[in-house]
Order: C-alpha cells, then structure tokens, then sequence
C-alpha cells in the first residue's frame, strides 16, 4: 500500500468524518462536493470534530489543528482527484447518482486510483461497470462516529483485483480502522446486516403506533443492556440516510409498511429540519436527549 493522497466524495455527516480521521492519522485529503455552499458546511462539520477527537482520543489542540491543515477542498472533481490515490466515495444512497457519479470519476480519475464506495446498503457490483475500472474498485464501509467506533468493512467484488483488496485493507488499518474484510458480497456488510433489521422493525413498531420513539428505545436498552436504543442510533446515521433507504425498499419490495415509514420521516421530521443530531433535532433534542439522562432507564 502506497497511498498518500486521498479524495473524499461528498461531504456530509460520514464523508466529513472519514475526510478528517484520514487527515488525521497523517494522509493529505482532498475533500470534494457538488458546490462550494456544501463545502462551507463541510468546513464547519469538520471544525465541530476537533473537540471529539481531543476529548476521545486525548489529542491536543495542535493535533487537530494539523489534521485540519491536511485537508483541501474542492467543487471541481477532475482537479479534486487529479492526484488521488484513492477515491472514497461517500454521496447520497441513491442508485442513479452513484452511477451517473461514477462515470464521471472515470472519465477524469488517473489510471491509477483506486476507488471505494462507502454505501451502506448497495453492493459494488452495481456500480462496477459504471467506473470503467472493475478491477480497481470495491467497497469500503465505516461506521459513524468513526473516531471511536472504528470499523472498516471492506468488500470485494467478483472483478475486484485481489492486489486492490489487500492494498485497501492495509489503507484502513492505516488511518485506525479496525480492518474487517468481507470474502463475498452482502447487501448491509455484516454491521448493517445485522443492524438494519433492528432499525426496520423500530420504525415499524412506531407506524403501527404500538409505542412512541422513547419508549421502544427504552425497551430495548432496558432489555439488552445497549447504550442507545434504536431511534437513538437512526439520529446518529440521519434521517435523511434513513429515509432514502426505506424508500428504495419501499419501491423495490412494494412493503406499505416501509412507505409509511419513509413518509413519517419526511413529513414529520426531515421537512421540519429534524435530521438527527447533526442539526441538534431528530427523534430527540440535542446535547441533552433524554435517553441520556440518568433516571431513563430507572424503574
């Protein structure tokens, strides 16, 4: 692995995340979005983790400062990847924007670059043909808060070069990741497979009107001794995340369940600017959500 140069597609809650745990652990990051008001948003998103990292990992204030420095940004993405070594793609869970985003990058990437998408759900043989470089391309799945919760998934595809796989699992360990590499396809990874079935189920406890966010939340921290409940991990992803998968399952399975479900999160929370705890406001208010407060979980 000789990577030293390091472009992170899209800059939202995760991309500003893995753009800054890169920079910080000594690669130079260019970070790429559509406009440069996203990008301004991406600065400030940034600018927000360097308390994290010096309360969590004990970093001082110049630490963080010269992972800050680290870092470029850029709307233009034939110049924001005109050295990359590796492409992480982090754009929104949306099949067509990925593709038609991937075209893109292979018509302006050097021959070089590898790329890895960082979606949650879609598995990379969708996009393989759309980068023009099959054999250089795969996924690679970091969970948020990756600070702290510090999985790297890394899954090949059946045209993935095995010399690419291993050169992205050694990149992850790199950067703090716990390397976690995957043999085979599978839609959700492992940390999704086994997440999103909980995540699913909640909100459908929640249209079926069985029982309100904190008390399904309660039920399960009580009842399996987890630090978050459900609703409070979905304010941790985001909604908008979550909304845009429920609503591909909703078109692709045809479930009325799922369409209640994205349509509860966008009519009742997305449309009002609830979009988790990256705008403070989600199924619970932010610093100070309830579930966090010591009597929650008392009898």
């Amino acid at each position: 692995m000789n990577f030293k140069k390091v472009t992170v597609a899209g800059s939202g809650v995760l991309g500003s995340q893995i753009a800054y745990q890169t920079a910080f652990k000594g690669f130079q990051v260019t970070v790429y979005d559509i406009n440069d008001e996203a990008l301004a948003k991406a600065k400030e998103r940034i600018e927000q983790l360097k308390p994290h990292y010096q309360r969590d990992l004990g970093a001082s204030q110049a630490d963080t400062d010269e992972a800050y420095n680290r870092l470029a940004f850029n709307s233009d993405l034939s110049q924001a990847v005109a050295d990359a070594d590796l492409v992480i793609e982090a754009i929104p869970e949306v099949v067509n924007i990925k593709t038609d985003f991937y075209t893109q990058l292979g018509n302006v990437a050097p021959a070089k670059t590898i790329f890895a998408t960082n979606s949650s759900t879609l598995l990379p043989s969708q996009f393989a043909d759309s980068t023009g470089r099959p054999e250089r391309f795969l996924a690679l799945h970091f969970a948020n808060e990756i600070w702290r919760n510090n999985t790297a998934e890394i899954m090949r595809h059946p045209g993935t070069d095995e010399a690419v796989f291993q050169d992205v699992i050694a990149f992850a360990k790199a950067i703090g990741m716990v390397a976690l590499p995957l043999q085979k396809e599978q839609p959700g990874y492992i940390l999704n497979s086994l997440l999103v079935p909980l995540l699913e189920a909640a909100q459908k406890l929640l249209v079926r009107e069985i029982a309100d966010p904190e008390t399904i939340d309660k039920t399960w921290m009580v009842g399996t001794g987890a630090p978050l409940g459900p609703f409070a991990i979905l304010d941790v992803v985001g909604l908008n995340t979550a909304y845009n998968i429920g609503l591909a399952k909703a078109q692709a399975t045809g479930d009325e369940e799922f369409k209640k479900a994205a349509e509860l999160l966008k009519n009742e929370y997305i449309d009002k600017g609830k979009l988790g705890r990256a705008t403070k406001q989600g199924f619970y208010t932010y610093p100070n959500p309830s579930y966090a407060h010591p009597d929650f979980l008392k009898p």
